[in-house]
């Protein structure tokens, strides 16, 4: 809306309090490749210094109150350049909505891991995988297993927060690493994220470069697909040699034995994983569908397990209220369970959405600085010399994977990593007649791919919170997230399955 004007059209007269009488406001100035800088490094020592004070602890506070810091330090940088700070405001307002789904999905999943506990859900899993899962294979088996699954219902996360439970609890039971068993559980996870027309990343990936889905899939499978093959070959051939050093730390038998005293092992407690599996197949969102199956797991469970329930409540029999406050603790704040044997009370002594809260606090401090970032254009600033260098294919090729990495690392967020890139150098592939199959596919293998990489990332958080495994011990594990990327950069210099399109001409501009 216009400001009102005087009778004749003259602009009203000001009080001396009125700011805008001195003169219109300064604009801006642009950020320097210094004004960049600052709080990118600011962000690398304060990360940095927590992991060496803290270590590993280091995720349990310490690294997001270093993004909080950087977040601030981004902030003061922008006001230093004239920015007001309404524009800070609204970059860190943007960063909340952008991870509102997020928010919900790692609810859901902390809902769903406590009531998958008590009504047996995952006992019976981890039951079954116990009796026909081999150390010998079963790295191997993991990552075909989570690749499958993802693949079928289009989500990485929910894979991990369901299957890929279930699949690290046999490991621990099996006596194996559950470093190598969370990077195949992620390895298979993202395989089937990539390649599944139902996942969101895919879709907005092929959307943003302007290219079918199917189009998008096919391009990427020349990635993807052998670097699964290497990764389950590798996942094979340390199972063969370090499984049968496997300690199991009670006998399989015994676990086995007390698994079926305390619940009734019976295929009618997966149901609630057959129910979350059609859901996401007839597309109804994450959140819905894990809350959904959070409940329902509730629901069975207290027809299925009503001794588990009465005692998880203290209750002598269980009755329809008693079967409410049980199903409503654990989605709040997981299920204990005391079987007198340490290592399967580790398993199922898990979930709750209050689980949740320290990774979310970690995804609010890394998101919010990559909005800030983004927003206040210093990202553009760091990225405009990386492409003036890039004056081959295969130099472009690597600054594409290292903006993306980059974000993720920087942005700590895997969508930033993913649509940043993809709308900075679409026009530089075009001019170079690259078809843009070609931008989607390395988009996805280097922003979607490299994301549960980093801890402080959403998708890192995530998975290190869900699988119980931290990123950093996860990392060198997850062979398919590694691979991927690099044969994505190697296609390019190399020049294998690289489309080729009439490279387009700058507009001629006529005086």
């Amino acid at each position: 809306m216009s400001e009102p004007q005087g009778p004749s059209g003259e602009e009203p007269v000001r009080g001396p309090d009125d700011r805008e009488a001195v003169g219109p406001a300064r604009p801006p100035k642009d950020p320097s490749l210094l004004d960049a800088l600052i709080p990118l490094a600011s962000m690398v020592l304060l990360i940095a210094s927590s992991l060496l004070i803290f270590g590993l602890g280091a995720l349990d506070g310490p690294i997001q109150v270093a993004l909080v810091a950087s977040c601030l330090i981004a902030a003061i940088v922008a006001l230093k350049n004239g920015r007001p700070w309404g524009d800070v405001q609204a970059a860190g307002q943007s960063a909340m909505a952008s991870i509102t789904s997020a928010v919900f999905i790692l609810l859901a999943v902390g809902a769903l891991i406590g009531t998958w506990n008590l009504s047996g859900t995952i006992p019976t899993m981890v039951s079954y995988g116990l009796a026909v899962l081999s150390p010998a294979w079963f790295y191997a088996a993991t990552a075909i297993i989570c690749g499958i699954v993802a693949m079928s219902i289009g989500s990485s996360w929910t894979t991990a927060g369901t299957i890929g439970v279930g699949l690290v609890g046999i490991g621990a039971m099996l006596g194996v690493s559950p470093a190598i068993t969370a990077g195949a559980v992620i390895s298979g996870a993202y395989l089937g994220d990539k390649l599944s027309p139902l996942s969101e990343t895919t879709i907005l990936t092929a959307q943003i470069v302007k290219v079918d889905v199917m189009r998008h899939i096919r391009a990427q499978a020349w990635t993807s697909v052998p670097a699964f093959v290497i990764a389950v070959v590798i996942f094979l051939i340390l199972g063969l040699t370090t499984g049968g050093d496997a300690r199991p730390p009670a006998p399989t038998d015994v676990e086995l034995a007390k698994l079926d005293q305390v619940y009734w092992i019976t295929p009618w407690n997966l149901l609630p994983l057959a129910l979350l599996v059609v859901l996401s197949i007839r597309k109804v969102p994450a959140s819905m569908s894990l809350f959904f199956a959070a409940v329902f797991a509730g629901i069975s469970g207290a027809i299925l397990q009503p001794s588990v329930f009465a005692e998880f409540i203290g209750a002598e029999s269980l009755n329809p209220v008693g079967a409410i406050e049980a199903t409503w603790s654990a989605m709040a704040n997981g299920f204990t369970a005391d079987t007198g044997i340490a290592d399967i009370d580790r398993l199922l002594s898990r979930g709750g959405m209050d689980s949740m809260l320290l990774t979310l606090w970690l995804i609010i401090g890394a998101v919010t600085f990559g909005a800030l970032m983004d927003e206040l254009g210093l990202i553009g600033r760091l990225t405009e010399p990386l492409i003036a260098r890039a004056n081959s294919r295969g130099r472009l090729y690597l600054t594409v994977f290292a903006s993306a990495f980059g974000l993720n690392i920087v942005a700590g967020d895997q969508y930033i990593a993913l649509v940043l890139p993809a709308r900075t150098y679409r026009a530089e592939f075009a001019k170079r007649g690259l078809a843009p199959t070609n931008l989607s596919r390395l988009c996805a293998d280097s922003g979607t791919v490299t994301s549960p990489l980093v801890p402080w990332n959403s998708c890192g958080a995530f998975m290190g919170s869900t699988l119980g495994v931290g990123t950093l011990l996860y990392l060198p594990f997850a062979f398919f997230n590694i691979l991927s990327p690099l044969l994505s950069v190697i296609y390019g210099f190399v020049g294998f399955k690289i489309e080729k399109v009439e490279p387009e001409k700058e507009r001629e501009t006529h005086v």
